[in-house]
């Protein structure tokens, strides 16, 4: 069955669901993953053009290692083309942990007696929001449980708290969410909040599974949560992240799904989602899942790889679910965002401030990479690449369609690098110790060094110094 690519206009409809599981497999069933016929598909996405499913579906069937290093290979250039060496940081902080919905993986389900529920109240937001700053955090995630008390405007007023706290030359510049589907009036309400991207993970794109694991509340119905991110653009959120939990479905549907999603998002809306995420399952209190499909590290690596080639211009983020080795792995293929100093016990931050003991019963998932943000900065600084706090872009207006004026044709590594520098010389000034500083500042004279001697090179170089001698948030 051939399906062309004009069928698509039919599908793509606003606030309609346009996953066609016949689609999807037929594609995979069918591509044929030929040496050419990949080396084309990787030299379509060098020249920075997003794949098809059908593209796609190819790169997922090379199997030969020669072929999947070289998907691997392709992945780090077009990384190198359009984001350059910059890695963006960020850290989760969850909110509540209330839950109405019964997810099988989530150990935050309804049907968990064993784990504390917790709020955080004002005052306790706070001290977390200040022990992040306190570490040099710039960037946060809000994660919330999914359940009526964190509607629209509880949304709002944390996000109002959060930007409103200040320690010492510390202070958060972006706040993302991550919480349930709203209808378009919620949307527009946490819009006004000044949030930053608005992430809802379809969890599994395959609508059998997905009906399997969801075992009450309302994140059972399928296509309110699918065409949650076209109310949040409806109400004028045009930035908006989209991931899937592999390890529930077989992993090939998966990405697909995300591609198709893009495409979606691209029919009705001219502009892709600003990220992609693919968290693997990892231990959760009472997990009870069919595990036939967890997904190995041989094609977790891939997968990121394809997506990375996949959607050229979309941010990837790996999370602290995965181990440092992974994740150093992993980043070499096109990740363009990762979590840092990651804790995610309820009022977790404070109590490693304090040297309190963690809890595991208040976590919805385990983390495998515990380093601090400190730790993981060293790291990034010693392998070349460029530590961010950026939110540039975001103050500026270049989100959603504007946002893909700049991206699509390679535009970001311009404005990204220079900020990318100047937010580590912050965090080298006012957080770092002596040899993070001192690896960081050579770091920084060896990027100098590699850009061209034109006047934005002495622009940069004029805000470095005047970074150095006390200003702050400075960008292009």
């Amino acid at each position: 069955m051939k399906f062309r690519p004009e069928k698509l206009k039919i599908k793509d409809q606003r606030m309609k669901p346009f996953i066609d599981p016949d689609e999807i497999w037929e594609y995979i069933k069918t591509a044929k993953a030929s040496k050419e016929r990949v080396r084309e598909v990787i030299a379509k996405s060098l020249d920075k053009n997003r794949l098809t499913l059908e593209e796609t579906a190819v790169l997922i069937n090379a199997r030969d290692k020669e072929l999947v290093e070289e998907i691997k290979q392709g992945a780090r250039k077009l990384k190198e083309k359009v984001y350059g060496q910059r890695i963006v940081l960020f850290a989760p902080l969850y909110v509540g942990n209330f839950c109405i919905n019964n997810c099988a993986y989530c150990g935050f389900k309804s049907s968990n007696t064993q784990i504390t529920r917790v709020t955080l109240e004002k005052e306790d937001l706070k001290a977390q929001v200040k022990a992040l700053e306190d570490t040099g955090q710039k960037r946060l995630i809000l994660v919330y449980g999914e359940h009526p008390i964190y509607d629209a405007n509880f949304i709002s007023d944390t996000v109002r708290t959060v930007y409103s706290v200040k320690s010492g030359p510390g202070e958060i510049r972006r706040v993302n969410i991550n919480a349930a589907p709203m209808d378009i009036d919620g949307f527009r309400t946490i819009k006004d909040a000044k949030i930053g991207t608005y992430q809802i993970f379809q969890e599994t794109y395959h609508e059998p599974t997905y009906a399997k694991v969801h075992l009450g509340g309302v994140k059972k119905n399928y296509e309110w949560r699918l065409t949650a991110l076209d109310r949040a653009q409806e109400a004028g959120i045009d930035d908006v992240g989209i991931g899937a939990l592999f390890g529930l479905y077989d992993w090939r549907f998966e990405v697909l799904g995300l591609v198709r999603h893009t495409n979606h998002f691209e029919a009705v809306y001219n502009v892709g989602p600003h990220t992609i995420s693919f968290p693997r399952i990892q231990y959760a209190s009472q997990l009870n899942i069919d595990k036939s499909h967890l997904v190995s590290d041989i094609d977790f690596t891939k997968l990121v790889a394809i997506l990375r080639l996949a959607v050229p211009y979309t941010g990837l983020i790996l999370t602290a679910r995965e181990p440092s080795s992974i994740r150093d792995e992993i980043l070499q293929f096109g990740v363009s965002q990762i979590d840092g100093g990651t804790n995610i016990e309820m009022g977790g931050y404070a109590k490693r401030k304090n040297n309190e003991n963690q809890n595991i019963d208040l976590e919805q998932f385990q983390i495998n990479d515990n380093r601090s943000l400190n730790e993981i900065m060293e790291e990034l600084i010693g392998h070349g690449y460029i530590p961010s706090f950026c939110t540039a872009c975001y103050r500026l207006g270049r989100t959603g369609e504007h946002f893909m004026e700049f991206s699509v044709p390679g535009f970001i590594k311009r404005y990204c690098q220079p900020n990318a520098l100047m937010t580590m010389v912050e965090y080298l000034e006012d957080y770092a110790p002596p040899p993070t500083k001192e690896k960081g500042y050579r770091l920084l004279q060896e990027k100098l060094n590699e850009m061209e001697n034109d006047g934005f090179k002495e622009k940069l170089v004029e805000k470095l110094e005047q970074l150095k001698q006390g200003k702050r948030d400075l960008y292009f």
